[in-house]
């Protein structure tokens, strides 16, 4: 039987599902060990073969990959004895320039290296789809746009899109010319809080941090209300702001009973409840439930975005308010021609049309679904979930030493997972809330095996003994 004595396998995987040639992933993972002390100065890599054989890659890939950090500066290879860490490695990233030798200069303090940040709104774009994406852009290039201000509710015929699609998917019963196109959610809740009376607006805690701030901006206090258990109305408020469909960050869907029982209650009060219904496509275990907009079109606003479907850097959402707030929406944006751009909209006007928002959201569900079981995986073991697998993140409930341990394990190999408690304010909820959505399966894998680490109390040393990060001890 052969036996090897060299150095074990790399804790690296390369993602065949993104457009990122093979040799530039293994180049970029080994500069990240090198850069957490995973692979400290003068440790020696694997033999390119060995390398190969374990990643499923030809010699090739890995023989280009040490070749450019080799040149970079990265690795040390001496012909006959292998491939090593470089005696002068560091952190920082090598695509930092370099100060020129010719013009003296005072030193500078090294560059915060750059996390990757698993957020719960950045989503999965299959590049599969990147024709489609390409094509909305073609169509805006062929078209005519208006020949003065657009207008302040978004193109008609995106509209008509829209109250066709929320009538459709979430049984929300509006005409077009009720719709009114935003720059994203929280330009739809300023334009709400704008014609709303004075007073102040109930947020869910734990809860958006967005909201929060939109409507401190707005010059209104927030009133926090539980986000666990029958929801709350509080004396005094004008508005409710709350996540029915899918509650941001907790979860769980709130129950038909809770539902009327909060409508009921704003009735009683004559507020409004503002739902932001962000990402209630991504169901994997269940159909989605309808809004709750579909309840009462009178007594509830209506949020909804591109951002977590087609990309946040669109800034591209729809607001439905309650028909006796519609005109007054209205004439606010008119007097300071505010309005979406008119490229932007009719982009999304024809990904609508082509099927390629279709295409997107039912690709991405099943990346999420896949993915959504291996961080359960690797979290249920010293977790709690707080609630079902839906979207692009779930969150776990931990104490608060155990969190902040598998975030800072998390963090020494390049990765920045947010805390539960950054979205709290009164609540004593602590724990993870780890997104899955902006990521490559090789990146998730790399930051779960150090969240697991830190979970367990172990640390890096483990892994390069051979440990298996996701085996408690």
């Amino acid at each position: 039987m052969q036996t090897t004595s060299g150095p074990p396998a790399l804790p690296l995987r390369l993602d065949r599902t993104v457009d990122v040639p093979l040799a530039t992933q293994l180049a970029t993972g080994i500069r990240r060990l090198v850069g957490a002390g995973t692979l400290r100065r003068g440790a020696r890599l694997p033999a390119s073969r060995a390398l190969a054989v374990e990643l499923g890659v030809s010699r090739a890939v890995v023989t280009q990959a040490y070749e450019q950090l080799v040149a970079e500066g990265w690795l040390d290879a001496s012909h006959g004895s292998g491939t090593f860490v470089a005696g002068t490695a560091t952190a920082p990233p090598p695509s930092t320039p370099a100060p020129s030798t010719s013009t003296p200069r005072a030193a500078a303090a090294p560059a915060e290296p750059t996390l990757v940040r698993l957020d719960t709104g950045t989503p999965w774009i299959d590049p599969r789809h990147r024709a489609g994406w390409r094509r909305a852009w073609r169509d805006v290039a062929a078209a005519v746009p208006p020949p003065g201000y657009d207008d302040p509710c978004g193109i008609p015929a995106l509209r008509a899109a829209l109250a066709e699609r929320l009538g459709r998917l979430r049984g929300v019963d509006c005409d077009p010319d009720q719709v009114v196109v935003t720059q994203g959610t929280t330009d739809g809740l300023r334009a709400l809080l704008e014609v709303l009376p004075d007073g102040a607006v109930a947020v869910e805690d734990p809860g958006y941090r967005a909201a929060v701030a939109t409507v401190r901006a707005a010059g209104r206090t927030v009133v926090d209300v539980p986000a666990r258990g029958a929801p709350v109305v509080p004396p005094d408020v004008v508005a409710t702001y709350v996540t029915p469909a899918h509650q941001h960050p907790l979860g769980h869907v709130m129950a038909a009973a809770d539902r009327v029982a909060l409508l009921a209650a704003a009735t009683a009060r004559d507020t409004v409840v503002v739902e932001d219904d962000y990402d209630s496509e991504f169901r994997y275990d269940v159909a989605p439930v309808p809004a709750l907009a579909a309840l009462d079109r009178s007594r509830v606003a209506y949020l909804g975005t591109a951002s977590k479907s087609v990309s946040p850097s669109l800034r591209l959402g729809w607001l439905v308010p309650p028909p006796h707030l519609l005109d007054a929406v209205r004439a606010a944006r008119a007097v300071r021609h505010e309005s979406v751009s008119w490229p932007v909209q009719r982009a999304f006007l024809s990904m609508l049309r082509d099927g390629y928002v279709d295409r997107v959201v039912r690709s991405a569900r099943r990346v999420y679904a896949d993915r959504a079981p291996r961080v359960a995986a690797v979290l249920a073991a010293h977790a709690e979930p707080a609630g079902p697998s839906a979207g692009m993140y779930s969150t776990w409930l931990l104490p608060t030493d155990r969190a902040l341990a598998a975030r800072d394990a998390a963090r020494a190999v390049g990765f920045d997972v947010p805390l539960l408690a950054d979205y709290t304010r009164g609540s004593t909820l602590t724990g993870l809330v780890v997104g899955f959505g902006g990521v490559s399966d090789v990146e998730l894998d790399t930051a779960l095996d150090a969240i697991a680490r830190g979970l367990a109390g172990r640390g890096l040393d483990d892994h390069r003994d051979g440990a298996d990060p996701r085996r408690p001890r």
